[in-house]
């Protein structure tokens, strides 16, 4: 959602400048156009030539310093920004932005800016909870401005408090999340999109079990790339190490019985399905409820088959669009394409988990797309999550026709 967008950051003066740095490095990553306006007390924590490098652009901090015969500074910059981001704003600039107060480079544009205008809050506990503090702003939410609630942590003064400026990649988060409800028409707005993800696993014991080596993260890609189109996204994920995307809902299930489950629940209004994750093909046919001990020199394991979640959804479908995935380490054309008509899928995504830049722990990956009656259609490496917004063009296409 930040690319190609044209951005401004406005720094104000508090300890928290300096994460306001890796802020504007996160955003331009994002693919954002990024220019910096500071007032003169955010100078004195933080140079503006940090900014400056930063950004690649000049840092706007006084008013009359007029470097364009033929532009006004801050009217200027506030006819330039598709967003305004204050951050950090202290409780000295939230009370001048409520109160439409310019009496400084930042203020004046801010007052100028018509664009959407996003605010991180960050100052001392006892500031932040200050009577004037909590009226200025319910006054900048009532105006329209969206303000994000800051952090709770070890604050500059030495104790534990709120206040505390967020983690830029949740800002980062929030501001996607921002955006997308500003967007009116996403091809998958108001439309339910199901994405499972990562590796199930099978208990044999209370210690140990049956799994496989897939981390989620082709999963969790998709589920950013569905809800950057407007989806409203229900990710059915077995991971408990990967941060769950901001604006979609997890289910966090285990086994593959609870994917099945998980999945059922959500399928009849889903428009679209992504079973991304690993599912076993077996469990054991008993779990013991006590750490089985080592006692003779082999142990026989017994092994029943498990719901194959992918097909029962190809029989029951009726308008939903089910892509499923196979991760094959051989004859990679020949099962994709028996496991599309088997399965009764709309589209299967396959790849080579042998190769060094694919599958599972990767941050990349490299897949075949195979559709009824038509050639594969081969993605060449790329992330994960250039893979996954590419795999949603594709079946948004289909699902047109």
């Amino acid at each position: 959602m930040l690319k190609g967008k044209k951005v401004v950051v406005y720094v104000t003066g508090g300890i928290a400048v300096y994460k306001a740095a890796d802020l504007v490095r996160r955003l331009i990553k994002a693919g954002a156009t990024v220019r910096v306006a500071m007032t003169k007390s955010a100078t004195e924590f933080v140079t503006p030539l940090t900014f400056q490098i930063l950004s690649k652009h000049h840092v706007y901090i006084d008013t009359f310093d007029e470097r364009e015969g033929d532009k006004v500074s801050h009217i200027y910059l506030a006819d330039w920004s598709d967003l305004a981001i204050v951050a950090p704003a202290t409780a000295n600039s939230l009370a001048k932005i409520a109160n439409g107060i310019a009496d400084n480079f930042v203020s004046t544009a801010l007052l100028a800016t018509t664009a959407p205008i996003f605010i991180v809050p960050t100052m001392n506990q006892h500031m932040l909870e200050n009577a004037a503090t909590i009226r200025n702003i319910q006054v900048l939410e009532n105006d329209g401005h969206f303000i994000m609630e800051p952090d709770t942590g070890f604050l500059a003064e030495g104790y534990e408090g709120k206040g505390r400026f967020p983690d830029p990649s949740e800002i980062i988060d929030t501001i996607q999340g921002f955006l997308l409800n500003l967007e009116k028409n996403l091809p998958l707005k108001n439309q339910k999109v199901v994405i499972t993800a990562g590796g199930t696993k099978e208990r044999i014991d209370p210690v140990r079990y049956i799994t496989n080596d897939s981390s989620g993260k082709m999963g969790y890609s998709l589920a950013v790339a569905a809800r950057n189109l407007g989806a409203e996204v229900y990710l059915i994920s077995t991971s408990k190490v990967l941060k769950t995307p901001y604006g979609v809902t997890l289910v966090s299930v285990e086994t593959a019985e609870q994917m099945h489950q998980a999945v059922n629940a959500e399928f009849e209004k889903a428009a679209i399905v992504i079973m991304a994750a690993a599912v076993s093909d077996y469990r054991p046919s008993h779990i013991s409820n006590k750490k089985i001990k080592k006692n003779e020199q082999e142990m026989v394991l017994r092994l029943v088959k498990n719901t194959d979640i992918l097909a029962t959804l190809g029989n029951q479908k009726k308008d939903q669009f089910l892509i499923g995935f196979a991760a094959e380490t051989h004859n990679i054309q020949e099962y994709a394409k028996d496991k599309l008509i088997k399965k009764k899928a709309d589209m299967i995504v396959a790849n080579d988990v042998s190769k060094p830049n694919a599958g599972f722990n990767k941050d990349t990956n490299e897949v075949s797309i195979f559709m009824m009656d038509e050639e594969p259609i081969e993605l060449t490496v790329n992330s994960k999550q250039a893979i996954a917004e590419e795999i949603l063009a594709i079946a948004l296409t289909k699902m047109k026709k």
